[in-house]
């Protein structure tokens, strides 16, 4: 029984988001390619859709090997680079003139017609059951793809005979990232797997960017019930999470996140140490406030209540960056540059440095 109820949950996710722009069919699975962790048909199509010209080029230099040398090449860089690079930027291929994107990210300004067809040609892909390891069986209930790149890994369990605790406890003692004696799990690994991991169940969510076996910490990622933890009752009479699969992955939404919101924040050696994922709070306040700013103008003033331990600071510097980079209706900028002033030292310093990590 709760495994019906499981495979229903997720069967339900899917429908909806297959109805909502994202590309879904239930046997996409087997397409999966484990050992490069990438859905190979959706990083070629990208590439010839938004770029034909370096395809055409590449079928020049690799005939049929094209596809392969592109793969490869993409897999190598995933994994001196990190995911999240690789998305940002792009990668170089010898006999290519011009950088290869992999990922077009909306600008603040979106005036450029190449840029613009290259966001509307994005591909977002939900498969199910996806048989990530190289040592064993083990499938996780979703993977989320952008382009053929995986961004975003989920499990999903029921309240009715379990709880999200079962799903975090799977991530942390089952999904493991690095095995002992055995090659690590491209699809889990930090930095270059999959960017975030959600753990879900009809009544929460949580997620977390690092998988780190039993010493994997998961942060909240709930509305929130009346100040309490949690979420509300669904005013619709679904499930109290399916804010997460009806906003939060909306197409526009979920591109914004990762091409926004997510932030890499380096060591001493500037190697890469964590990804900064906004929990649900953080980008609903930024988002009202973007949204605020643009129906009242510049000049009004808002309250944002944050209690101790939620974030506050990288609230904060997405804030500024939103508001630096904000256009009205007409294209114009609506703020010159932004100051950010605060009463407190320590929080002083944490800005600084939140600040200047988000701007890189």
């Amino acid at each position: 029984m709760s495994l019906h109820k499981e495979i229903s949950f997720e069967t339900e996710i899917c429908d909806h988001l297959a109805a909502n722009g994202w590309l879904y069919a239930e046997g996409d699975a087997a397409s999966y390619d484990r050992a490069r962790a990438l859905f190979p048909a959706d990083v070629l199509a990208w590439v010839q859709a938004s770029q034909p010209d370096a395809w055409d080029l590449l079928v020049k230099n690799h005939g049929a090997k094209a596809g392969d040398t592109l793969l490869d090449r993409l897999r190598a860089q995933i994994d001196q680079r990190g995911t999240l690079d690789v998305l940002r930027h792009g990668i170089e291929l010898m006999g290519l003139k011009a950088k290869l994107h992999v990922a077009q990210f909306k600008p603040a300004l979106a005036l450029n017609a190449d840029i613009l067809a290259r966001y509307n040609a994005k591909r977002l892909r939900v498969v199910r059951q996806v048989r990530y390891s190289l040592h064993n069986e083990n499938s996780i209930d979703l993977a989320l793809f952008l382009n053929g790149i995986p961004v975003a890994t989920a499990e999903l369990k029921t309240d009715f005979t379990q709880s999200i605790t079962d799903a975090i406890d799977q991530y942390r003692f089952d999904r493991v990232p690095n095995p002992k004696g055995l090659t690590p799990e491209p699809l889990l690994s930090f930095p270059r797997g999959a960017l975030v991991h959600f753990a879900v169940s009809n009544r929460e969510v949580a997620m977390v960017t690092c998988l780190a076996g039993a010493a994997t910490t998961f942060l909240p990622f709930n509305q929130g019930d009346d100040g309490a933890a949690g979420n509300p009752v669904n005013p619709s009479g679904g499930h109290r999470t399916a804010y997460l699969w009806e906003k939060v992955w909306a197409r526009d939404s979920w591109l914004e996140i990762l091409g926004r919101y997510l932030v890499g924040t380096r060591d001493e050696k500037k190697q890469l140490k964590a990804i900064i994922f906004p929990r649900y709070h953080q980008l609903d306040v930024t988002r009202k406030l973007q949204a605020a700013v643009l129906a009242d103008g510049a000049g009004a003033r808002y309250l944002v209540q944050h209690s101790a331990g939620s974030g506050k600071t990288n609230s904060i510097a997405w804030t500024a960056h939103f508001l630096a980079e904000l256009h009205d209706a007409a294209s114009k900028k609506l703020f010159d540059s932004v100051l950010v002033v605060s009463d407190r030292n320590v929080i002083d310093g944490q800005l600084q440095d939140a600040l200047f990590d988000f701007q890189r």
